[in-house]
């Protein structure tokens, strides 16, 4: 029995030594982050000659997944900034809602974005926007920070055209309609619950966190404006919503056209247009004229706000891909394999089952996206002989693998870096929201199932 539950210990004991490292040590995180995977490979019985092989390998997919929008999104979200756009955003969202619902304002903006962007990209765009709201609304941007995370991350675990629910969907043979349809009904009540909800009871469990103004410093040094400085609504807002508007098009054109593995032609271009890395170029280019050159700047002064951007988000890169390496550790050394072992043969409810897997994976490997398709292979044999509703398998999929993001996740530490928490902090809100939005979203979807 030991030797079969082995790996899962060694990543608890993996996570208490991170722990250790930053906490008691003061170790810098990525040192710290390095430190740990090295050990854990040595431990899960990995061969010396692949242990650094498979960080870099880590390292690689998951800064190849994130560099490319995190440094675009950045260039494009100290354009906004510096171009006075952010600004007249925020004034116009406290104007229209005012004071006291300025947090339903961010939530529901949050929530309509991250529909068409990944969960990274809706960060790095709102980011600078929702610390500029909180400094002219004079509130904590954790007060704001949380509802806004979580909006992004229902989107990302529940809803297509997210990359998660789409692949399970055509995995289990789910119809993409239902899954969208019972994913809305389910995704509103949770992000209402983990985001305004739950902000007031992590306000009183951690004060001290809603007392800080965040890492501004990854955004670079602020510029002040008078609003009548400041470009107008309707460009602020275009600007900061052109990669949206983008991959939503793209997106659009999938679902009608049933989404050909291979796109040629019109098909293939707007396919190209809708990538991710695609839209966030456009949407700089843009940004460059709209928040720039339209604004009676030099080019090589906005060509400084592109240099400045990058400049404070090295760390938090190098941190990111670090946690990617001890992600990777874990896959390669055998732990999901281990989680597979342990449920082949169950009689439980396909739709608990794929909850529990899905959320057994997520603390081992740290990837959600990860965990919900490793999911798939363990579900589908029970599939077969029962008749529940697919559409409902793919959302308790989707909802385990978001749950209790910790330190093997990039979520984790960008949420960490971005709003300036200890790691005591990070895992009251960031962890906990995480754990609100997986278990809130498998209650909706259990009781749904029993009408359908």
């Amino acid at each position: 029995m030991f030797t079969e539950i082995a790996p899962l210990l060694i990543v608890a004991v993996a996570i208490v030594l991170l722990l250790g490292l930053i906490m008691w040590l003061k170790l810098n995180t990525f040192v710290s982050l390095i430190i740990t995977a090295i050990v854990t490979g040595i431990m899960l019985g990995m061969p010396l000659s692949k242990v650094i092989a498979t960080i870099e390998t880590g390292m690689g997919s998951t800064l190849g997944h994130i560099a490319l929008i995190f440094g675009l999104g950045a260039m494009l979200g100290k354009l906004l900034a510096d171009g006075g756009g952010a600004t007249r955003i925020a004034h116009t969202l406290i104007d229209k809602f005012g004071q006291k619902r300025i947090q339903w304002a961010v939530v529901t903006a949050s929530f309509i974005i991250g529909i068409a962007l990944f969960f990274e990209v809706g960060l790095v765009l709102l980011i600078p926007i929702v610390f500029t709201i909180a400094k002219e609304s004079k509130v904590s941007t954790l007060f704001l920070g949380i509802p806004m995370t979580a909006a992004l991350s229902v989107t990302h675990g529940f809803l297509p055209p997210h990359p998660g629910p789409v692949m399970i969907a055509k995995e289990y043979g789910a119809d993409i309609g239902q899954v969208l349809l019972f994913g809305f009904i389910v995704a509103i009540p949770v992000t209402i619950i983990a985001g305004p909800i739950f902000t007031k009871f992590a306000r009183k469990v951690i004060p001290e966190a809603f007392s800080k103004s965040g890492d501004l410093a990854s955004l670079g040094k602020q510029k002040s404006f008078k609003i009548e400085d400041t470009p107008g609504f309707a460009i602020s807002a275009l600007t900061a919503l052109l990669p949206v508007f983008i991959m939503l098009i793209s997106t659009v054109v999938d679902l009608l056209t049933g989404s050909p593995e291979n796109p040629s032609g019109i098909l293939g271009f707007i396919s190209f247009l809708g990538e991710a890395g695609t839209a966030m170029l456009i949407s700089v280019l843009f940004a460059i004229y709209s928040m720039g050159v339209k604004r009676g700047h030099k080019i090589t002064e906005v060509m400084d706000t592109l240099t400045n951007a990058i400049y404070p988000i090295g760390m938090m890169l190098l941190i990111i891909g670090g946690g990617g390496a001890f992600k990777q550790i874990l896959i390669d050394g055998g732990v999901g394999k281990t989680v597979e072992e342990l449920f082949t043969g169950t009689a439980m409810s396909p739709i608990l089952l794929a909850w529990i897997v899905a959320a057994v994976l997520r603390l081992a490997l740290g990837s959600a996206t990860v965990a919900a398709i490793s999911t798939v292979g363990i579900v589908m044999p029970l599939l077969e002989a029962s008749d529940v509703n697919l559409a409902l398998v793919v959302l308790a999929t989707g909802a385990g693998s978001v749950i209790a993001s910790h330190v093997n996740d990039a979520g984790f530490w960008m949420f960490k870096e971005y709003f300036g928490l200890t790691m005591k902090e990070t895992f009251l809100s960031w962890t906990l929201l995480e754990t609100v939005i997986s278990v809130s979203g498998i209650i909706f979807i259990l009781f749904i199932s029993l009408f359908v």
